[in-house]
């Protein structure tokens, strides 16, 4: 349904910093800056785009949104979360942990303040 997501940053290198090292820890790879000086994240068909602000004003958080990140095993959201939190993020909700239908989540806010979760597929 989606053909990706647009985030706003207030400093795309510390975005960098943060989702080349999360996105690395779910075996993906580091993000690309376009010629339109936007952060570009591909992985198994979907892309997380990241961009200062087209009107100039300060990027912020959507109130009430989350951005959910498919991850293959339990080991890939635990290593995304240790990555997040030891490259400027901001562990919230519960620990990581695994949910009544079998899907292991762990929840981040990234350095802009983005809510953020990785996880499995549920099993039940």
């Amino acid at each position: 349904m989606f053909t990706h997501v647009m985030i706003g940053s207030n400093d795309l290198e510390r975005s960098r910093n943060f989702y080349d090292a999360t996105f690395v820890a779910l075996g993906g790879k580091p993000g690309e800056m376009d010629a339109r000086g936007r952060l570009i994240y591909a992985h198994a068909g979907g892309r997380l785009m990241i961009t200062k602000p087209i009107d100039g004003k300060p990027a912020t958080a959507a109130n009430g949104g989350t951005i959910g990140i498919a991850a293959t095993t339990p080991d890939h959201v635990l290593a995304w979360h240790t990555a997040g939190v030891a490259h400027g993020g901001l562990a919230i909700e519960s620990p990581p942990t695994e949910r009544p239908n079998g899907a292991f989540v762990a929840y981040l806010r990234d350095p802009d303040g983005n809510k953020l979760t990785a996880r499995t597929h549920p099993t039940k």
